[in-house]
């Protein structure tokens, strides 16, 4: 696990900004960003002009880290996005904020979206009732998620909302009082995601494939 942790930190440090990977630990002294504000490796603290391919390269990368998806999920995601009518980047961002996970750490439960993506897993997440235990389940404006009534008491679950308890929630996300339940009001919009990202890099990459 604290292999796994280190290569994870690595990836803020990479791109130089918090991507909130670890949960908590990334608001503690413990970040690795906090404590080395430079790339991993030998000639980390040597930043080198990246070149068009290299920036458009981390723009997308930034992004799949993000949302924690694969680079075949994020193609497919991209894919969906250019073939539907609109602003091409947007609609990839739509897609991705409303994956269940995403909405799942977006309510507070797990304090990062891998542990989000986890307790889904473990069927402790409904979606108008229905247990839901896909992480790429794409929910729709209308749809209530919450937290299964069985799994209200789960130690993962009373700790996430424990600790996330003063989180702010998106515009686009309506909770209860409780924080166990969410409505989604509506689409969320590329001014809803708190990440500093050139989307337009993003589009430039993938159009030259």
């Amino acid at each position: 696990m604290a292999r796994y942790t280190d290569a994870v930190c690595k990836k803020c440090r990479r791109e130089g900004i918090k991507l909130f990977l670890k949960g908590t630990r990334c608001n503690s002294g413990k970040c690795a960003l906090d404590r080395r504000s430079y790339a991993p490796g030998q000639h980390g603290k040597n930043k080198s002009k990246l070149s068009e391919y290299g920036l458009q390269l981390r723009a997308k990368q930034r992004a799949r880290t993000y949302y924690r998806v694969s680079e075949s999920q994020f193609r497919k995601y991209y894919d969906e996005a250019f073939r539907r009518t609109g602003v091409t980047s947007d609609i990839l961002f739509e897609q991705l904020e409303l994956r269940l996970d995403n909405v799942a750490y977006r309510m507070g439960i797990g304090s990062s979206r891998a542990e989000a993506r986890q307790l889904v897993g473990y069927g402790m997440i409904t979606v108008n009732g229905k247990k839901v235990n896909i992480p790429s389940y794409i929910v729709k404006v209308g749809d209530v998620v919450a937290v299964r009534d069985a799994k209200k008491d789960n130690k993962a679950i009373v700790n996430s909302i424990e600790v996330n308890k003063l989180k702010a929630v998106p515009s686009w996300l309506e909770i209860n009082k409780d924080r166990t339940e969410v409505k989604v009001l509506r689409k969320p919009t590329r001014d809803d995601v708190d990440l500093e990202v050139q989307e337009s890099l993003i589009v430039e990459l993938y159009s030259k494939n």
